[in-house]
């Protein structure tokens, strides 16, 4: 071997350190690289998935147009004000009943009778007696009329000279005796009759009569009871029935003393029943009793109705609403409303975002709307929407189309 092969041949045995070096380092870097290639992948997918919005959801409602005027409510109750327990000043049995709950009357018609036997009694003794009055008066009558002409006759002889003095005197006496027994008897003429018409009296009290036009509204006795109309016996009525004139119904609602300002004779009042939940009377303040409840600290208002309706009946629970303007028959009409803030602006229409599904799998859709007028919080939309319907009441700005939501009820 030459000097120059040899050089050459210990080149080839050399380790090459570069070269382990580069290998070593390529595997480190590759987990690296697996890693960051993930999270990147996550990052797309995390932002390719559809996000939840959180939203506060309320219901379409029903509303009136008349509710922007209102300035105060007030709840009361359906009272008559013409309203009577209806009795008799006579004590008794109570052997006929004529009504029942509910019956119409007219004023001055029977209702119910009391036993008067024992009057009927005492008023044929009173009869008689008065019968004997007239007679005796009668009587007296005629004796007076003949000692009226004796005396003419007794001082026509006494002119003549045919009696004396003293007989013509006598004659006088005596019929002046006679027109004291004929004003006795009148009196007891007149007493017999006094006593017979205060007997009738007494029997008209036993005929329990309707003292207006009502409706018989609760019956307080049976064919059989006692009626005692001053008496708390047990076992005795006083009533008999209890009724009301209907055409007399008002509302007696409270209105607490610091809100009495908005309150005034006069004003224009919308009445709902509890009773009548679909139906929406209108009316007005007839008067303000001028005291307070030192207990609740409230006023008495009376209402009246403009228009009574038959279906409405004495003691139903109402609320009433105190406008500031009269209203009319359109402004009772209902509408679709939805809070004012729940409408926004999307491609130049205005449109609402109701709910579709439940729980996690809510989402949203726009649906177009047309505002109408405010009513109060509300506005009134027309539209594909309907009462009940579930919507957003304020949508956030990136709310779109079709949006995942996460719901809490307002």
């Amino acid at each position: 071997m030459t000097d120059a092969a040899a050089p050459s041949a210990l080149a080839r045995l050399k380790i090459d350190r570069s070269a382990q070096a580069t290998a070593r380092r390529g595997p480190a870097l590759l987990p690296w690289v697996v890693a960051a290639g993930i999270s990147l992948a996550a990052a797309g997918a995390w932002a390719l998935y559809p996000r939840t919005v959180p939203v506060t959801a309320t219901s379409v409602v029903q509303s009136t147009p008349s509710q922007q005027y209102v300035q105060l409510t007030a709840a009361g109750y359906v009272v008559a004000q013409r309203r009577a327990a209806v009795s008799s000043k006579a004590s008794g049995r109570l052997i006929e009943l004529n009504v029942r709950e509910g019956s119409q009357v007219q004023k001055g018609q029977l209702l119910a009778r009391l036993d008067a036997s024992d009057i009927q009694a005492t008023i044929l003794a009173a009869e008689a007696a008065v019968h004997q009055a007239e007679a005796n008066h009668k009587q007296a009558t005629v004796q007076l009329i003949n000692a009226r002409a004796e005396t003419a006759r007794t001082r026509s002889l006494e002119s003549q000279g045919f009696v004396s003095g003293q007989m013509v005197d006598n004659v006088v006496a005596k019929n002046k005796a006679v027109f004291a027994q004929v004003a006795a008897a009148e009196a007891a003429l007149a007493q017999a009759r006094a006593q017979l018409k205060a007997q009738k009296v007494a029997l008209d009290y036993t005929e329990i009569r309707a003292p207006f036009d009502g409706v018989v509204l609760v019956k307080n006795a049976n064919v059989g009871d006692i009626i005692l109309p001053m008496s708390s016996a047990a076992g005795a009525q006083g009533a008999v029935v209890t009724m009301a004139d209907m055409s007399t119904l008002e509302v007696e609602a409270d209105v607490s003393e610091g809100n009495l300002s908005k309150a005034r004779p006069g004003q224009p009042v919308e009445i709902t029943l509890d009773a009548l939940p679909g139906t929406r009377f209108r009316g007005q303040v007839v008067g303000i009793v001028p005291t307070v409840d030192r207990a609740k600290a409230t006023v008495m208002t009376k209402i009246r109705f403009d228009q009574l309706d038959p279906r409405v009946l004495p003691e139903m629970s109402a609320k009433v609403a105190f406008l500031s303007k009269a209203i009319t028959e359109a402004d009772q009409q209902p509408v679709t409303a939805v809070p004012a803030t729940a409408i926004t602006e999307r491609d130049g229409q205005s449109v609402v975002w109701r709910l579709q599904g439940q729980g996690e799998a809510s989402t949203v859709e726009a649906v177009a709307v047309k505002p109408g007028r405010q009513l109060g919080d509300l506005r009134e939309v027309a539209g594909a929407i309907k009462p009940g319907d579930k919507i957003v009441v304020t949508p956030p700005a990136r709310l779109k189309d079709g949006a995942r939501v996460a719901l809490s009820t307002s």
